[in-house]
C-alpha cells in the first residue's frame, strides 16, 4: 500500500508554525508496513490544494491530510476534496447536533459557520475527533482513500491512534528497527565497517549522523512484528560485532540516561564542574529520570585556563562541594588560528575511594562546544564507569 501526506496551512508555509504531523504520521505508516513515498505542504488556496490532492489521489493508495477542517473560510479542506470527488457537501443533522450539544457544555456561542464542520459528502464518513469541534473525513472512492484529519497534534494524534490506525493498518505488515547509537567514531569509518551488511533489501542497514553520536538502523518489513523483530536480530549481532566498543545504547537510550543508570547500578553519586559547557552537563543529567538518586550538582564557572591541570582542578572542586563519589570537570577553549575555530574540551574525572583518575582531551567546532562537549565528557564518564 502507497500513502501519501498533504499538511495544508498557510502557516506551515510562512513559517509561523513547525510541521510535526508529517513526522509523527511517517512514523506510524512505516510501522505498519505502509509505504510512504510523498509528503507536501500547501497553503489555504482553494486551486493549489485541489491540485495536490489530485496529484496524490492518481498516485496513491491513501491520502492522509491534516489541516484546514476549522469553520473559517480559510479552512478549505473539505471544499478541496469534495471538488475533486465531484460531489456537494450537505450538512449532517446528528454532526450538527453533537456540535451543539459541544457547546451548549461550554456556555460558547455556536455561531453558523459552524455547521461546514458538520457536513459530509456522499463518499465520506465522518471521523469523531474526542478532543475538537471538527470530525475527520474517511472518503473512499474508486478504490482509494483519502483521510482528512485536524491540524492540532493533540486531536490528530488521538484521532489516528484511535480511529485511522485500527481500521488502515488491518491485515497490513508491519516494519521494525531497531537503532544501534555509537559516539566518537565517524560515519564514514562506520560505512566501511558494516559495508558487508548495507547491501540487503530486507533487513535494510542505514547510518546517520545525529548530534549524540552515529546511529545504525536495522530495519525489517514482515508479515508481523515477531518475524520482522527475528529477521533483526542476527543483523544486529553482526553490526554489534564490527562496531566493538564505540556502541554505547539502542533505540531510545540517551548518553544521560546510560550514564545514569551506570552509577545507579554501581551506588555511586556524581557532580559536576564546567565551564566550557555552560551548565549543559548539569542540566541534561539533572533531566534524567531518577538523577535524584546519583546526582548531587553541578557547577557553573568561568574559565581561567584550558589545560589538563584546571580539568582536574574542577573535578575535585565539584567533589568538595557536594560530597559526591565521583567528580568530573570539563573546561577548554578556542584553538588558536583555527577555521574554521574550534575548541579543546578538557575532561578530568575523579574518585578518591578507589584512587581512580582519568583525564581525556576532545575537539569540536566552537559553535557546538556546549552540546558536544557535554557528549564527550559523558562519553569519557561511561569509558571510566565500565572499569569502576
Amino acid at each position: 500500500m502507497r500513502a501519501e501526506i498533504i499538511c495544508v496551512g498557510s502557516e506551515l508555509l510562512l513559517g509561523d508554525i513547525v510541521d510535526t504531523n508529517t513526522q509523527y504520521l511517517a512514523q506510524r505508516l512505516s510501522a505498519l508496513g505502509i509505504d510512504l513515498y510523498y509528503s507536501t505542504s500547501v497553503g489555504d488556496n482553494l486551486g493549489r490544494l485541489v491540485d495536490c490532492l489530485r496529484r496524490a489521489h492518481e498516485r496513491s493508495d491513501v491520502v492522509l491530510t491534516s489541516g484546514g477542517l476549522g469553520p473559517t473560510d480559510d479552512d478549505l479542506t473539505r471544499e478541496g476534496i469534495a471538488e475533486l470527488m465531484g460531489e456537494t457537501p450537505v450538512v449532517d443533522e446528528s454532526l450538527a447536533e453533537e456540535l451543539r450539544k459541544f457547546f451548549q457544555l461550554r456556555r460558547l456561542e455556536m455561531t453558523a459557520n459552524n455547521l461546514k464542520q458538520a457536513s459530509l459528502i456522499p463518499s465520506a464518513r465522518a471521523i469523531p475527533n474526542a478532543r475538537g469541534t471538527a470530525p475527520g473525513w474517511w472518503v473512499s472512492k474508486h478504490g482509494k482513500s483519502i483521510i482528512a484529519m485536524p491540524g492540532p497534534p493533540g486531536e490528530l494524534h488521538r484521532m489516528w491512534e484511535d480511529q485511522v490506525e485500527p481500521q488502515l493498518g488491518d491485515g497490513a505488515s508491519v516494519i521494525r528497527s531497531r537503532t544501534l547509537k555509537l559516539f566518537n567514531i565517524s560515519e564514514s569509518l562506520v560505512d566501511v565497517l558494516l559495508k558487508p551488511l548495507t547491501p540487503a533489501a530486507n533487513p535494510t542497514v542505514a547510518v546517520y549522523a545525529k548530534q549524540d553520536g552515529i546511529h545504525v538502523r536495522i530495519t525489517a518489513k514482515a508479515a508481523h512484528a515477531e518475524g520482522a523483530m527475528r529477521a533483526i536480530e542476527p543483523i544486529e549481532a553482526e553490526a554489534r560485532r564490527l562496531l566493538g566498543d564505540s556502541l554505547w545504547g539502542t533505540d531510545s537510550d540517551t548518553q544521560e540516561s546510560v550514564t545514569g543508570a551506570l552509577l545507579s547500578s554501581r551506588g555511586l553519586t556524581l557532580a559536576v564542574a564546567e565551564t566550557v559547557t555552560r551548565g549543559q552537563i548539569a542540566a541534561m543529567l539533572s533531566a534524567t529520570g531518577g538523577s535524584e538518586s546519583w546526582f548531587r550538582g553541578g557547577l557553573v564557572l568561568p574559565a581561567p585556563n584550558d589545560d589538563s591541570a584546571e580539568a582536574g582542578r574542577l573535578a575535585r572542586l565539584s567533589l568538595e562541594q557536594f560530597r559526591a563519589d565521583m567528580g568530573i570537570g570539563v573546561c577548554g577553549g578556542p584553538v588558536a588560528g583555527s577555521e574554521p575555530l574550534v575548541d579543546d574540551v578538557l575532561v578530568a574525572i575523579v574518585q578518591p575511594s578507589s584512587g581512580l583518575a582519568s583525564n581525556a582531551a576532545f575537539r569540536t567546532r566552537h559553535h557546538l562546544v556546549r552540546t558536544i562537549g557535554a557528549y564527550y565528557a559523558l562519553h569519557e564518564l561511561r569509558r571510566t564507569l565500565s572499569r569502576v
